[in-house]
């Protein structure tokens, strides 16, 4: 027979342990609130009308798609400074490759911001793919016939580390943007070298993050400022002077601010200026096309037709404070400046050669295979995806991307300072 005293003992247990209804934790329900307390809990003190207007700005910030915490700014400058201290690629290893040279770069850089613009991927992902690319060359001879490879591979960590998953290119459409030039299982094998070689260190504080971390504070800049600066920023990415730069600087010298100046931010400044200047017809059409659009404000015909009427970066130094007077004169206010400017460590590593690579051939030795032969370096292309963006991009003028026609823009307005 059951034992009825025990089961009636666990049921007493548990009615114990699990009460039906649980008390209030406060001891009254809502009905016996009082409304004194009501009145002086909407009482507004100075903490909680600033606690109100902190609250009032992250949801600003949280509409505009940026989370950041104003008790954490400092240490989170304070870290990406210490990561793209740590993420800095090394130019002078960089040099000593056998085959691949600097002239080669544009190509390479063109065809990635080609891809990433046809797939809408987040600005984040094209620097964090360049400098990727850059610390790998920094450790691993690359031959040229794998230089696209490693282009490649490392957009599609970049994409996986920063972008939202449906997004991401799959292996398929990478052999089809390099026109089957590559088989499925050599990106695979790539994608794993590379985060071997840089050792898993994906976060990278980029141009754009510093960017955003500089135009999210107390000094909101307007849309059109914030694309200008973006365009001058993926400029940098096509040349070896700038790639000895931190991104920080980088930011800091397309978006000048006299109070942030620095010496690397004037120097990066006279660098674009002087480039700018010289070349602007030679500047890649497909990033001056993108920057064309009205979504990004048509930045590039700004910039083009600024350097084309001959324009020239002014600098304006900071005005001297006037000195107190001591007896009753005459002092004439002093004038706002109009515009203003702002301006690694190399470490070095052995070559090992790359995964699929047998062997390393001497530069000056005679080359059987013609694959392997130190000549210009041209990206394969697949121009169906590229060629036919989607219908809300089109609906615009944009600077027409033939030489003669960069030099037959409309050279009437009178040259002006850049902002």
């Amino acid at each position: 027979m059951k034992d009825l005293s025990s089961a009636s003992n666990r049921h007493a247990r548990n009615s114990l342990m699990y009460p039906r209804k649980r008390p209030s934790p406060h001891g009254i329900s809502k009905s016996h609130k009082s409304p004194i307390l009501s009145q002086n809990a909407i009482r507004k003190t100075p903490r909680s009308a600033k606690t109100a207007l902190l609250q009032q700005r992250q949801q600003q910030y949280r509409r505009d798609g940026i989370i950041l915490e104003e008790e954490y700014r400092e240490d989170i400058r304070c870290y990406m400074h210490e990561m793209e201290n740590y993420t800095m690629s090394s130019t002078q290893s960089m040099d000593q490759q056998p085959e691949i040279r600097w002239h080669m770069r544009p190509c390479l850089v063109d065809f990635l911001v080609e891809i990433h613009f046809s797939f809408r991927l987040r600005p984040e992902t094209l620097y964090l793919a360049l400098n990727i690319v850059d610390r790998y060359v920094s450790r691993r001879i690359v031959f040229i016939k794998h230089y696209q490879l490693v282009g490649c591979a490392a957009l599609w960590i970049a994409a996986k580390f920063e972008d939202a998953k449906e997004r991401v290119p799959t292996v398929h459409d990478l052999v089809q943007m390099c026109h089957d030039a590559y088989e499925e299982s050599a990106f695979l094998q790539m994608e794993g070298h590379v985060l071997s070689t840089i050792q898993w260190t994906l976060g990278h504080p980029t141009a754009e993050a510093w960017l955003r971390l500089m135009c999210c504070g107390p000094y909101i800049e307007e849309p059109k400022v914030q694309h200008v600066a973006r365009f001058l920023m993926e400029i940098t990415l096509f040349y070896r002077e700038f790639v000895k730069y931190a991104p920080s600087s980088i930011a800091l010298a397309a978006l000048p601010r006299v109070w942030e100046e620095t010496d690397e931010c004037v120097e990066i400044l006279d660098l674009l200026d002087t480039r700018l200047a010289k070349h602007v017809s030679d500047l890649s059409e497909v990033l001056v096309k993108k920057y064309s659009y009205a979504f990004y404000s048509k930045a590039a015909t700004f910039v083009v037709q600024f350097y084309l009427q001959g324009g020239k970066f002014v600098r304006h130094p900071i005005p001297s404070l006037p000195v107190t007077p001591t007896r009753s004169i005459s002092i004439s206010a002093v004038s706002t400046p109009m515009s203003c400017s702002t301006s690694m460590s190399d470490g070095s590593d052995d070559f090992p050669l790359t995964p699929v690579t047998p062997a390393l051939y001497p530069p000056s030795s005679d080359f059987d295979d013609k694959e392997n032969r130190p000549t210009a370096f041209e990206p394969v292309y697949n121009k169906h995806r590229i060629d036919s963006p989607s219908e809300q991009f089109l609906p615009h003028d944009f600077v027409a991307f033939s030489r003669p026609v960069l030099h037959n823009l409309n050279v009437s307005s009178s040259p002006r300072a850049f902002p």
